[in-house]
């Protein structure tokens, strides 16, 4: 018996059986790449972590070039020495710090009774001791993050700075060597208290040749993503103080 197509129960039941059909495949698809989603992910906040500390495949003045996939697993195993976990008082190794989201562990924050878990990565290169600690904020459109260098004196060694949707030409620039390259050797604390990086508008050092300022010059029409990014470091960079205090005793 022929199946009366023009009837509106069969474009239903047609279109049901689609949505179920499709639904499945893209579920599948969804579990079938899950394992490789997790590694690139891991992989990209390697590179990330390694750029900070000046390990990348620059070679031009401007270039921003990573560690490739294919290498970067076996460069941070041999450059970050350990992985940690402040939590309060307490400091464990942990060689899962790297997927500590740094986002619910400042929701979970809000209420008092939470100590938040902070993730940090020491390396060493060229005989020096690197801390690397990731940083998470709000841009003017939506979340920036990046990772900070430093060593025990809280003096930067190298950053790196990423964005979700912030506007080309303006507040994207902060993935740019030029913004970067400038904290390079600006300090967090000021004596033995901590004030934090600016970046500020009339700053006159684009070459950043004073790095006791607590300063780096803004990137122009970009104020809110440039005040995002002090404010960021300044909500982070400071819970790591006490563990770098412990550190210069």
């Amino acid at each position: 018996m022929a199946v009366n197509t023009d009837k509106n129960s069969y474009t239903i039941i047609f279109a049901i059986i689609m949505v179920v059909v499709v639904g499945s495949l893209l579920a599948g698809f969804a579990s079938g790449l899950k394992p490789m989603i997790k590694a690139n992910e891991k992989y990209e906040k390697q590179q990330n972590i390694l750029y900070a500390m000046g390990v990348n495949n620059n070679e031009g003045a401007n270039d921003v070039a990573f560690i490739s996939t294919q290498e970067v697993e076996e460069e941070f195993n041999t450059y970050i020495t350990k992985q940690l976990v402040i939590q309060g008082d307490k400091v464990t190794k942990d060689d899962k710090a790297y997927l500590i989201d740094l986002k619910k562990e400042e929701t979970k924050a809000k209420d008092d009774s939470y100590e938040r878990r902070l993730p940090l990565f020491v390396g060493e290169k060229e005989g020096k001791e690197i801390y690397v600690i990731p940083v998470r904020g709000k841009g003017l459109w939506d979340a920036i993050w990046g990772f900070v260098a430093v060593d025990k004196s809280m003096t930067v060694q190298g950053v790196y700075y990423d964005h979700k949707g912030e506007t080309p030409g303006l507040g994207a620039e902060i993935k740019q060597r030029y913004f970067m390259d400038d904290f390079t050797g600006e300090q967090f604390l000021n004596g033995d208290a901590f004030k934090g990086i600016e970046v500020a508008k009339g700053n006159n050092d684009p070459k950043n040749e004073d790095t006791s300022d607590n300063a780096v010059d803004a990137i122009a029409g970009a104020t809110i993503t440039g005040d995002g990014v002090a404010a960021m470091l300044k909500k982070d960079i400071k819970l790591y103080v006490p563990y770098f205090k412990t550190l210069n005793k």
